[in-house]
């Protein structure tokens, strides 16, 4: 069985939606015995080691066609029987599976999410989060919050990028990750934007070409430009051609930290930006500066942070980008800054239905 998108609603509603579920998370934590709420809080780790669990053993695909028991499942996948059925319990005390009164479990609205099928799936990204290599580099928080410094180049002796140069498994583990989490957000932040009057798109560090692909279907008189690290590109045409945009597209490996291809009227950096503290970030798009065409403009697709600490995602990428990266994630009075130091005003931020906004900025 096929899993099938579900249209998003709108932004400004999702907006309104997550404040309502930050108001009772509060009130969550607010009523419960403080020793309590706090535990629940620690134990998170443990709840993204049995979503890995499940993502790496494939129970989601097994529970797709309809209920089974825990023995059936534990068969099809070649676990233990009785230790499947505990990690199953545990998943529909999460609301990620449904027992049922006949002990069988079924998959929730919440458990597609986790088919490998899924057009939005998130098992790639749970795979990344979960995997032995990446709790590794959480597990050296405390390092990053002493020094400034990522956990990573402490244990790894490198940067992220470097180190994924290096070992090819987490490399793929990282790289599909990242492929399958712009799945989950195009489908509902590329109609946030009109990309009609483009005709030159150059997508800027932009992996296998899953946002180029959706924005050149949206703007059919448009040519694209995929530019990444070679070894990343090289991955490109299993996204380009079955997406029907492959003739309209050529594929260039660089760096963007010595230049970036020029004479786009519309520069495209997904999730870019944040990966790196402000001083490489302004070198990035200082070189998009230099490359971008008269009357051109930039489009970041980020976070942008909230100002204080309201219940929000980002703030947790953020600590992420800490530990890993050695980047943040920033307020749109932080990107006006950024942007100005290279030579762009930020012109709007436009809300899309996904975690991402649309950052639009023109040279001056």
């Amino acid at each position: 069985m096929t899993a099938t998108a579900t249209k998003a609603p709108p932004a400004a509603l999702i907006a309104g939606v997550n404040r309502i579920r930050g108001a009772l998370d509060w009130l969550h934590k607010a009523t419960a015995p403080s020793h309590i709420a706090m535990l629940e809080l620690g134990l998170g780790s443990w709840v993204t080691a049995a979503l890995y669990a499940t993502v790496k053993l494939r129970i989601a695909d097994v529970l797709a066609d309809g209920p089974l028991t825990a023995d059936e499942v534990a068969q099809r996948v070649g676990t233990h029987p009785e230790a499947t059925y505990r990690l199953l319990r545990t998943l529909a005390s999460r609301s990620v599976l449904k027992l049922h009164r006949d002990g069988r479990f079924s998959l929730t609205r919440l458990g597609q999410a986790l088919r490998s099928d899924a057009p939005e799936s998130m098992a790639p990204m749970i795979e990344f989060v979960g995997s032995p290599r990446h709790w590794e580099h959480w597990g050296d928080v405390v390092h990053s919050v002493q020094t400034g410094g990522t956990s990573v180049e402490k244990l790894r002796g490198t940067g992220v990028f470097e180190y994924l140069d290096t070992d090819p498994e987490f490399a793929a583990i990282f790289n599909n990750a990242m492929t399958g989490g712009s799945r989950a957000v195009l489908e509902n932040a590329v109609p946030a934007y009109d990309f009609s009057g483009c005709r030159r798109i150059v997508d800027v560090g932009g992996g296998h070409g899953g946002l180029l692909a959706a924005v050149l279907n949206r703007a059919p008189e448009a040519s694209g430009v995929l530019f990444d690290r070679p070894s990343v590109v090289a991955g490109a045409a299993d996204v380009l051609e079955p997406a029907g945009v492959a003739t309209r597209c050529e594929t260039q490996g660089g760096s963007f930290f010595e230049s970036v291809p020029d004479g786009g009227d519309t520069y495209l950096l997904k999730a870019i930006i944040h990966d790196w503290d402000d001083e490489q970030s302004i070198a990035i798009l200082r070189n998009v500066r230099a490359a971008i065409a008269d009357g051109g403009r930039v489009l970041l697709w980020e976070m942008v942070l909230p100002d204080g600490a309201p219940n929000n995602i980002g703030f947790l990428i953020d600590l992420e980008m800490l530990v890993s990266a050695g980047g943040r994630e920033r307020t749109e009075a932080q990107y006006g800054k950024l942007l100005a130091d290279a030579g762009f005003r930020l012109t709007r931020v436009v809300a899309t239905a996904s975690p991402l906004s649309i950052i639009e900025a023109v040279p001056v």
